[in-house]
């Protein structure tokens, strides 16, 4: 008897060590499917300030307190952060009764002061409203010509339809820039069309209240490329992105709003929109899902899957968050556009699904304005159709002709082989 138990004592204790080696080794099974988060970057901390030319430097002194101070919050909890920024409303609210002359001396004073304090600015958009006049176009044609790092819009499309005059507008504006040095006047402008008040990303972001609100973006492309990674399926994939986003998402929302409590600056949200820089390239965080070059068949499915994600973060949101796709900030992308994988055509179908526009979009410096205002034109049509935040950052390179590579000079751009255009 003492053996038979003793014999059962040990087939117990047999069965309970391999118990414990099958949950050990699918806990590792698990781990291994299920990628540690990633942490992402704050791309930006924007405020939005209701700006007086009479008292501006102290606005900006203001603004400054806050950004600082919440940066300061942010990269003490491990966050980098790439930049700060402030936004104002419209510019032509506060130009009123300066000749072009008068208003292009105040920017560079406003610009000068920018590159001092060490913060992007942003004077908001051209032709809000749908009677606004064309010459705002032209002012601002003036603005970015004559300054080194401010950014502006013009609005192309509102709840009211897409406004032809000022999509002719914005074409115009983009040829004038075509002159500035390296051709890069127009990484500072953006057609928008349907971009709501309080985006915390350039150049849309703009406000049209009484200010004092801040916004914060992401830069996560490599959240997503994380999460992608060996995902057995869609699903998977979505629910791992979802929850990496949500991990931090979460944390950063709690600590802005302890900012906004003890400064009083409203917090108004965060956009999610997973943002890529060089070569943390949101192109190969989607070629992870599909394993095949952005641009084929699944790109449009990952696309949507990625935005659908971003909806299921359950934090307060403003501005795009979709998926963007800046052809000259992220290397993969760049790539593929270089080797014909990607095509305007392409990125407005993903546009129909997500929320990118033509980002950063290299093309012929012989490409006339009537030919820009159809690329912006078929990219308000969009926007309107479907309500949802689109812009068109496009960027012909004077001189240079389809099958010759670009030559920007500027850290924050690739340079790519220029495509032939399919519009005529």
């Amino acid at each position: 008897m003492r053996i038979q138990t003793r014999n059962r004592a040990l087939r117990r204790a047999s069965f309970a060590l391999l118990a414990a080696a099958i949950y050990v080794c699918s806990a590792r099974a698990q781990q291994k499917s299920a990628p540690v988060p990633e942490k992402p970057k704050i791309r930006a901390i924007t405020a939005f300030i209701n700006l007086d030319r009479t008292q501006y430097q102290e606005q900006v002194a203001d603004a400054l307190k806050l950004l600082r101070r919440a940066q300061t919050t942010f990269e003490s909890r491990g966050y980098q952060v790439q930049t700060i920024r402030i936004a104002t409303q419209p510019f032509s609210e506060y130009t009123k009764g300066l000749t072009t002359e008068q208003a292009v001396a105040f920017f560079k004073e406003y610009d000068a002061l920018a590159v001092r304090e060490k913060f992007a600015a942003s004077i908001g958009p051209a032709m809000l409203n749908a009677d606004d006049s064309e010459v705002q176009a032209d002012l601002v044609a003036e603005i970015l010509t004559n300054t080194k790092t401010l950014n502006a819009s013009l609005v192309v499309a509102g709840d009211d339809g897409v406004r032809w005059n000022a999509v002719g507008a914005a074409a115009r504006v983009m040829k004038k820039l075509e002159a500035t040095e390296h051709s890069q006047g127009n990484f500072h402008f953006a057609a928008i069309a349907m971009v709501p008040p309080l985006t915390p990303f350039f150049p849309a972001a703009y406000h049209t209240g009484f200010g004092h609100q801040f916004a914060i973006a992401l830069e996560s492309a490599n959240v997503v490329a994380v999460a992608f990674k060996d995902a057995p399926n869609l699903a998977v994939a979505k629910q791992r992105l979802t929850d990496s986003l949500a991990a931090s998402a979460f944390e950063i929302q709690r600590h802005a709003g302890r900012i906004d409590q003890e400064t009083g600056w409203a917090y108004m949200g965060i956009d999610l929109s997973p943002a890529p820089a060089g070569d943390v390239s949101i192109g190969a965080a989607i070629e992870n899902l599909t394993t095949v070059p952005v641009g084929m068949s699944g790109t449009l499915t990952a696309a949507a899957t990625i935005t659908a994600a971003i909806r299921d973060v359950k934090v307060k949101q403003t501005g795009y968050n979709g998926l963007m796709l800046p052809i000259l900030e992220d290397s993969r992308l760049a790539q593929r556009w270089s080797e014909g994988h990607i095509s305007l055509d392409a990125l407005l179908s993903y546009s129909a699904v997500c929320g990118t526009g033509l980002d950063t979009i290299p093309l012929p410096g012989d490409i006339t304005a009537d030919q820009l205002s159809l690329i912006i034109g078929d990219m308000a049509s969009l926007a309107f159709k479907w309500h949802k935040p689109l812009a068109a950052r496009l960027l012909p390179v004077a001189g240079k002709g389809w099958g010759e590579m670009t030559e920007f000079n500027d850290p924050f751009l690739v340079n790519v082989k220029l495509q032939a255009l399919d519009v005529k």
